[in-house]
């Protein structure tokens, strides 16, 4: 099973890594991380590189995608190159999937017309501008789509494919193995449940927001 991890200039590195860190546990899970070109791949912060192994073209029909979000997402929504690749791959896909804006990137390519995703709280409302129902759940399958909130909801949808493909026993290993077990600090993880100022002061500087 060849799971294909995209990269590009300034994504989120948990998006990606996540998902690695239960997807590369599937039976015979072989995983790539491709790019536009081969080579190091610069995190949004600058201090972390992933390295693409292979480019685009070279992995034309991966089993799994996975579509991580990040500032540098914003820029490639208008990347030809990787648009096309990513209707190409997902022609043959067993499961397109994406975390945080990555959704956006899956939805600029046409692939989310008329389905449900999730996204990042402060982008959610553009999924409504390319045909996309956005919603505010955490993890959301809809056919061989999988789609997931904000950077650490990655790992959950990570594990809840693994559930479907492994079945749930293999799953609950791979999670008791990464020892996911939340507990955080602060009960501030949505903008349901966080301060209303601390909601209102990320919306106003968000590059989301209106001008």
């Amino acid at each position: 099973m060849q799971i294909a991890v995209v990269l590009y200039d300034r994504f989120t590195a948990l998006d990606a890594v996540g998902p690695y860190e239960s997807l590369g546990r599937l039976p015979d899970a072989e995983i790539v991380f491709v790019a536009e070109r081969a080579g190091p791949v610069r995190s949004d912060t600058g201090y972390l590189a992933l390295t693409a192994d292979r480019t685009l073209a070279e992995v034309p029909s991966p089993d799994i995608v996975l579509v991580p979000g990040g500032p540098g997402q914003t820029p490639q929504m208008e990347n030809g190159i990787l648009l096309d690749w990513l209707r190409t791959a997902d022609a043959t896909s067993t499961w397109t999937t994406s975390v945080c804006t990555g959704s956006l990137l899956l939805a600029a390519a046409g692939l989310l017309t008329g389905r449900r995703a999730a996204g990042h709280w402060l982008a959610l409302d553009l999924l409504k501008d390319y045909g996309a129902e956005p919603t505010g759940e955490r993890v959301v399958l809809d056919g061989k789509y999988v789609t997931a909130a904000g950077v650490s909801a990655g790992i959950d949808m990570g594990l809840t494919l693994v559930g479907r493909i492994a079945g749930d026993e293999h799953a609950r290993a791979v999670q008791l193995l990464i020892e996911y077990d939340p507990q955080p600090p602060y009960d501030a993880g949505s903008p349901h449940k966080a301060p209303a100022h601390l909601v209102e002061e990320l919306r106003s500087n968000s590059r989301f927001s209106p001008a």
